[in-house]
């Protein structure tokens, strides 16, 4: 039995447990993925206060470590439905149960997909959501980027130290990036813009080898030769197994207003996956410690 246990270990989810810690509670933090979420695979992080630069990895290295030697708990286990009985929540995992009086869920983010039928089939075989993980594998070849916002710019600039093209695909004309990621893409000469265009189909086989592309505004299509492509069309909440146990918007994420407390007494949300308007790395550390001192506030009511 502990005093809190957190499901998701990205940045919300350490920095909940590193101020739970620090207050004298016994905390556990359960992560099916990779300690850090979706930061840990960013090759530079430059808008997080007191780091002009640090990496994704080296920044939930440092979370990840600062929480462990506090007494954090963290184990690699996905939670997959939980119980509430008597003021005790559990966490039942794929054969393990994690019991607490409070929990606090930052399950944070997936990433979306194409939508397409043949998506799922060329995972591995061209078709990647992380260009840290897989850029590698496509040295001087020709990949595309689809998306608008700040992380396919920065996945599109990082691929072009990489590949020897970079088609950036969205079906907008205007970015959702910051101004200063915009201009660090429009600087490096291998990169392509492909505008008001969406991807209708993966081709190739066995690899990938070309993408249809359909234009948004005149519904034509086009073929554009590609050996990869890597989609950061933004994110969906990983809140599937608390469809019940809390409350959801139409959107799926969990209704917690700035008090990160949910409609569930003793249940509390952080980071990407509770609703709110602005999903930043430093809004997610400010949920994690607003979560864990509001639950260590309710424990200590209910002592």
């Amino acid at each position: 039995m502990q005093d809190i246990l957190i499901v998701g270990a990205g940045t919300a989810g350490l920095t909940a447990a590193i101020y739970a810690a620090r207050a004298g509670k016994t905390v556990t933090v359960l992560e099916n993925e990779a300690v850090g979420g979706q930061i840990a695979t960013s090759p530079q992080v430059e808008n997080y206060p007191g780091f002009e630069s640090i990496s994704g990895a080296e920044f939930s290295d440092r979370l990840f470590t600062q929480a462990t030697a506090l007494g954090v708990s963290v184990e690699l286990e996905k939670a997959q439905a939980v119980r509430v009985q008597d003021g005790v929540f559990t966490v039942e995992t794929g054969g393990e149960s994690y019991s607490a009086r409070a929990l606090i869920l930052a399950t944070g983010v997936k990433h979306r997909r194409l939508g397409l039928a043949e998506e799922a089939s060329y995972l591995g075989r061209g078709l990647s959501y992380c260009a840290v993980c897989d850029g590698a594998f496509f040295k001087n070849r020709t990949v595309a980027v689809v998306g608008g916002g700040n992380a396919a710019l920065q996945s599109a600039i990082y691929l072009a130290d990489v590949a020897e093209k970079v088609y950036l695909i969205h079906r907008r004309t205007q970015y959702r990036a910051e101004e200063a990621v915009i201009r660090a893409m429009e600087a490096k000469p291998n990169i392509e813009p492909v505008l008001n265009k969406t991807v209708a189909a993966l081709l190739g086989e066995p690899l990938l080898q070309a993408l249809t592309l359909c234009d948004t505004q005149t519904g034509e299509t086009s073929e554009l030769p590609v050996n990869g492509v890597f989609v950061s069309i933004g994110k969906v909440p990983a809140n599937d197994f608390c469809r019940d146990l809390v409350k959801l918007d139409d959107a799926g994420f969990i209704v917690a207003d700035e008090s990160c407390k949910t409609n569930v007494p003793g249940i509390f949300a952080a980071g990407d996956c509770r609703t709110k308007s602005v999903r930043q790395l430093t809004t997610a550390a400010s949920d994690g410690s607003i979560a864990a001192l509001a639950a260590c506030d309710y424990l200590n009511a209910n002592a």
